[in-house]
């Protein structure tokens, strides 16, 4: 490992990676899922939410009667297509952790496959703790899949169960969420994939309450 556990192999510009929209699926239906089963569970009525490093697709349940939906992402005609998006802004975040919203705005804050890519995770999390109101949550899910050239150093070489470990410890440095738990599916397959004994994507995710 370099001396930076967050450098990546490709350091240009982000804008240059995700110029082009990807308006694909990053995971499997296992995965969404059991995603969508989490948030139905964590997200209140009428929840405000903040996808953050969105796309085209937020993956949140269509039958949770929710408030705002906010948008975070790095290509605009992704976050355009999205349809359960209110309202969206373009943010390079590696660039700049700085959310652009107030003080204690959101309920939920998401963060679906994306933490790996992520270069300082710690002043993200402060400011997702920040922007969330006391007593809301946020969900970081991801799997085994990554973008290898763009995801952070500690993340290419570390193992699943690390990872989990690595997101919770972002949680506890940054202080203020309590409690702090990890939930994880990795028997997830479905259609082919159970018939080929192909298990899909593994599901984990951190989900973590800001303390009153």
């Amino acid at each position: 490992m370099t001396s930076n556990p967050f450098a990546r192999v490709d350091e240009s510009n982000d804008r240059i990676f995700y110029q082009a929209p990807r308006l694909v699926q990053h995971i499997d239906d296992g995965f969404i899922a059991h995603l969508q089963e989490l948030l139905r569970e964590v997200i209140p009525p009428q929840a405000e939410v903040l996808d953050l490093m969105s796309s085209w697709v937020s993956h949140l349940p269509t039958d949770l009667v929710l408030g705002k939906v906010t948008g975070l992402g790095m290509n605009q005609v992704e976050l355009a297509a999205n349809p359960q998006l209110h309202a969206f802004a373009v943010q390079n975040l590696n660039e700049n952790p700085v959310l652009p919203y107030g003080d204690q705005t959101f309920d939920i804050v998401l963060n679906t496959v994306s933490i790996q890519y992520v270069t300082q995770p710690l002043a993200l999390v402060q400011e997702i703790h920040r922007v969330l109101k006391p007593g809301g949550q946020a969900v970081v899910s991801f799997s085994n899949r990554m973008f290898p050239t763009k995801a952070v150093e500690v993340w290419r070489t570390s193992t699943d169960d690390q990872h989990m470990q690595l997101v919770r410890l972002y949680f506890e440095r940054a202080e203020g969420f309590d409690p702090i738990r990890e939930v994880r599916k990795v028997n997830v397959g479905k259609g082919l994939n159970a018939w080929f004994m192909n298990p899909g994507d593994p599901f984990y995710a951190v989900v973590a309450q800001r303390a009153r």
